[in-house]
């Protein structure tokens, strides 16, 4: 009798230890996410230290060092004080506007700051909870409407893009992003009907070597492309190299890193593509253990966020340095500088780099750099995510409605799972309609639970029924339902996207909670659909599952609570009709 009791024992321990795991992750989730809102509003905010000294302090600290170059030799004609950007003079500001740009250079490096993308509002309006709130006499709810700035010349968000020479040792300085420039125009406007913008930055020394920065926009796109044209009018050669960086002051704000929906804060930081390594990150963290040093074919280097990427991207076909530096207050250095240039006496030369700064859109990332789509990260999950994604983009083509993508992935979804989910819902249906006699065996061996699982598992062997069969599907669905989470959460395309009625943004959770609440009703309709447990304790959680998930559902994208919606409805459709058929067999 021992022998016998010890399988059911096993089972009762595991369905147990299952129940017990799926509570305890419950709990640490709704901790998680407590702890990081609770972090985010009341937290201890990082100090922000008086940079104007530190930054005098820095002129020099803050340029790469290249093995052979004199890396931190200032011009001689340059104020080497240097000025905080926060507080240059705004004479020395050009102000330039595109299509999808609206940005400040500094003439000081030609420094770009405070660059605004015009097509992303900070927050988007509801019409329909505005609609709501007056029609029960309240305010319209303020949204900021200004767009989102992704470099920034405030000392507590200071983010910008600089770029320069420096020169080989032994020959005479370049202009490095502490040099003034001179310029045209202060202000500069992309008009209808041009394709691109050119701003041009001059700076000439007292021994003929001129140097042309110009900055060139295009229509429509978010790159900006960088020359750095070299005219060497002296009776010497000169020798240097390029170098372009990111500066930046993490920001621990969700308009930066970005707060996912559900408590989890997406990566913001440094990243690397190299030929041999490909995509990897370099945290702030990193950062401030050892300094970056690499040499690569080609490659890029950038700092992401939530939803927007800003990358430096050298020539492809020349070794390139890539590195990373730790200045004082808290400012991180990330950049590339290119192989050594000679440029002889009565010629010239040009360095090419080119600049990305804006949402991270796949298909228009992929033409820029290889590699550079990466910077959408679905985690682990990428070979999952990149189809999903590729589908959802394919069914947006031609529909043109984000939600309704949606719809059609979970179709192909549902049609990709279709044999297993059919084979599961037969297995269910048969569990199903074996209850009673499973209700009656219980009973009749109540005092007897070693006979009672016995003839449980004869029961189960005769009728060829898999107690475990409608597990797989789920088992199946969980990457995919992590790796669409992934996909909805970092996919800038969804960002504000409207799907219909009140859904006017995916990527935020339902203002109205209406699609929880329906997700919550369709898995309730599909749990009676299965086969009720035996046990009164687990049947007791199991009803309980379907408000569980409704309450964590509440602060998910309304993205994916769609998604589990259709997913619901289409399987309630699918195993209602099985369910029947089985029910006809005798």
């Amino acid at each position: 009798m021992k022998v016998a009791l010890i399988p059911f024992q096993k089972n009762l321990v595991i369905r147990m230890d299952n129940i017990r795991f799926v509570l305890i992750v419950t709990f640490a989730m709704l901790v998680f996410m407590l702890q990081q809102a609770w972090q985010q509003d009341y937290g201890p905010k990082p100090e922000i230290a008086a940079m104007t000294d530190s930054v005098a302090a820095n002129t020099k600290e803050d340029l790469p060092t290249a093995t052979g170059a004199s890396a931190q030799t200032e011009p001689a004609d340059q104020d080497t004080a240097a000025v905080p950007l926060a507080t240059s003079s705004s004479a020395n500001i050009i102000s330039v506007k595109t299509d999808v740009f609206a940005l400040e250079i500094d003439t000081k490096g030609g420094t770009i700051q405070n660059l605004d993308l015009l097509d992303y509002p900070q927050e988007k309006v509801n019409t329909w909870v505005n609609g709501l709130r007056k029609l029960i006499g309240l305010e319209p709810a303020e949204k900021n409407t200004a767009p989102v700035r992704l470099f920034d010349s405030s000392q507590e968000k200071l983010f910008v893009a600089q770029s320069g020479l420096i020169a080989e040792s032994g020959f005479s300085a370049a202009p490095n992003h502490h040099t003034v420039f001179k310029n045209e125009q202060q202000s500069y406007e992309l008009k209808l009907g041009d394709d691109h913008l050119t701003i041009p930055l001059t700076w000439t020394d007292n021994n003929g070597l001129t140097i042309t920065k110009l900055f060139t926009f295009k229509r429509g796109s978010y790159e900006i492309t960088l020359e750095q044209q070299v005219k060497n009018n002296s009776s010497k050669d000169w020798s240097g190299r390029q170098y372009s960086q990111l500066l930046r002051v993490p920001d621990t704000t969700s308009s930066a890193g970005g707060m996912l929906t559900g408590g989890m804060r997406a990566y913001a930081g440094g990243v690397i593509y190299t030929e041999k390594n490909k995509y990897q990150k370099i945290s702030f963290d990193d950062m401030d253990d050892e300094n970056l040093d690499v040499a690569t074919v080609g490659g890029w280097t950038a700092i992401i966020q939530h939803y927007f990427a800003s990358a430096w991207v050298p020539p492809a076909d020349k070794e390139n340095h890539f590195y990373t530096k730790t200045l004082k207050d808290a400012r991180y250095v990330i950049g590339t500088y290119s192989p050594l240039v000679t440029v002889n006496a009565n010629s010239d030369a040009q360095f090419v780099a080119k600049l990305f700064a804006g949402p991270k859109i796949q298909p228009m990332m992929e033409k820029i750099a290889p590699g550079l789509e990466l910077t959408v990260d679905y985690s682990f999950l990428t070979f999952i995510g990149k189809p999903i994604y590729w589908i959802l983009n394919q069914i947006y083509n031609a529909v043109g409605n984000w939600g309704v993508a949606i719809i059609g992935v979970t179709l192909c979804i549902k049609l990709l799972f279709f044999p297993l989910s059919q084979a599961s819902y037969k297995s269910m249906a048969k569990m199903r309609k074996i209850q009673p006699r499973l209700k009656e065996l219980q009973e009749r061996f109540a005092d007897d639970r070693p006979r009672f699982n016995t003839e449980m598992m004869a029961l189960y062997k005769k009728e060829k029924v898999n107690p475990l069969g409608g597990c797989l599907p789920i088992l199946v669905q969980i990457p995919v339902f992590m790796c669409l989470y992934w996909v909805l959460s970092e996919t800038v395309e969804f960002r504000h996207a409207p799907f219909m009625l009140w859904i006017q943004d995916l990527s935020s959770q339902d203002p109205f909670f209406v699609l929880p609440v329906i997700m919550g009703i369709t898995m309730k309709i599909q749990q009676s659909l299965n086969p009720a447990p035996i046990d009164p304790i687990q049947a007791k959680v199991m009803k309980m599952f379907p408000i569980v998930f409704t309450i964590f559902f509440l602060f998910f994208p309304a993205g994916l609570v769609l998604y589990w919606v259709v997913n619901n409805t289409l399987s309630i459709i699918q195993q209602s009709y099985i369910t029947r058929q089985i029910a006809k067999m005798p």
